[in-house]
């Protein structure tokens, strides 16, 4: 339970006239909240559903108060008001602090008194945890490996060892970060596997979805700058670097040694290929395929959008004839410009 008063110090806005002491329970959708819940509008598009609406209170523009049948807050960006109030209704259990008697840690581990190690969770040799980390059951954290400040390892995530994660982080469950980069050189009768002697340097505030996989680098390290956010089921190769704000949606996936820019975003789907340079401010839709750098900023799209099946059928068949109509026509330009150099002479 969250009383108005609360919200009103958390978000730093003006009270107005509305109860400080209205109790809310939980956030819930604007057209189905009632009085004992928190809505927001964050588009004027919405403003219609306002109308009807019986939420305890809604965080909405300044301008927009007036149209609200319900008590209301003035903020200048609702989603923004909404992701800072919605830590105050989460309900992801609190850890026991301590180390649980099925946990094994390395006598050699530094583990500070505020921290949460839960059954089945294993520490290894020369691991450094931070104040108030939070290690959920079957976590393993690799040797000598480094988690910060009051970072919290969901069930059954992998530090391999000497990864570094930085303060505040969130591993969500079953990602692997630090395992082998796909490194192999051919020989005559197969591979011969490249030793990954590098580790994976993961900043501050970063999330990371869950079963992730983060490769660790070759040579030098895999670098994730501060207050990247990483979606589940995304893969990001050896020797990459993730520049600071960067947002990877779901099923990303990113081959070695790319090097991508500050506040860049990738939608579901964004296939990257190796040895790439993206700059700053760049954003791809769904299913881009990245194959050459990127050095301006901007929105980038590729792929075949949705269509009917039939339609899709006969341009598919049109795809594979790009290449002999092209040749036909280069030929037909260059038999028109022909017969208009002979239609000048002729002048």
């Amino acid at each position: 339970m969250v009383t108005l008063g609360e919200l009103v110090a958390l978000l730093g806005c003006e009270p107005g006239s509305v109860d400080a002491n209205i109790e809310l329970d939980r956030i819930a959708p604007l057209d189905r909240a009632g009085p004992r819940e928190l809505a927001f509008v964050a588009e004027a598009r919405y403003l219609s559903a306002l109308q009807s609406s019986t939420a305890g209170c809604v965080l909405l523009k300044p301008e927009w108060q007036s149209e609200s049948p319900v008590p209301s807050l003035g903020v200048a960006d609702p989603y923004l008001a909404y992701a800072r109030v919605s830590a105050l209704f989460d309900p992801s259990p609190a850890a026991d602090v301590g180390i649980h008697p099925g946990a094994f840690v390395d006598p050699s581990a530094s583990v500070p008194a505020s921290a949460s190690i839960g059954p089945g969770a294993c520490v290894e040799a020369n691991v450094v945890l931070g104040e108030h980390v939070v290690l959920s059951p079957g976590v393993h954290v690799g040797r000598g490996a480094r988690v910060g400040d009051n970072c919290r390892l969901w069930p059954g995530a992998v530090l391999y060892h000497g990864v570094v994660l930085g303060d505040d982080c969130v591993v969500h469950a079953n990602t692997v970060i630090g395992a082998d980069g796909f490194g192999f050189a051919r020989r005559s009768d197969g591979w011969e596997k490249i030793s990954q002697l590098g580790s994976v340097r993961i900043g501050n505030r970063v999330d990371i979805g869950a079963g992730v996989t983060i490769d660790r680098g070759a040579l030098d390290d895999t670098v994730i700058a501060d207050d990247v956010i990483i979606d589940d089921q995304v893969h990001i190769a050896h020797n990459c670097v993730i520049g600071r704000r960067t947002a990877i949606a779901g099923c990303v996936g990113m081959a070695g040694s790319t090097v991508v820019g500050e506040d860049c975003t990738f939608a579901g789907q964004v296939g990257v290929s190796g040895h790439l340079k993206i700059c700053d401010n760049a954003h791809f839709t769904g299913q881009a395929k990245v194959a050459r750098k990127v050095d301006e900023p901007g929105s980038y799209s590729s792929g075949t959008p949705l269509e009917a099946t039939r339609q899709w059928r006969k341009n598919a068949v049109r795809f594979g004839q790009l290449d002999a109509m092209q040749r036909r026509l280069v030929k037909l330009e260059a038999k028109l410009n022909a017969l208009g150099e002979a239609v000048s002479d002729d002048d």
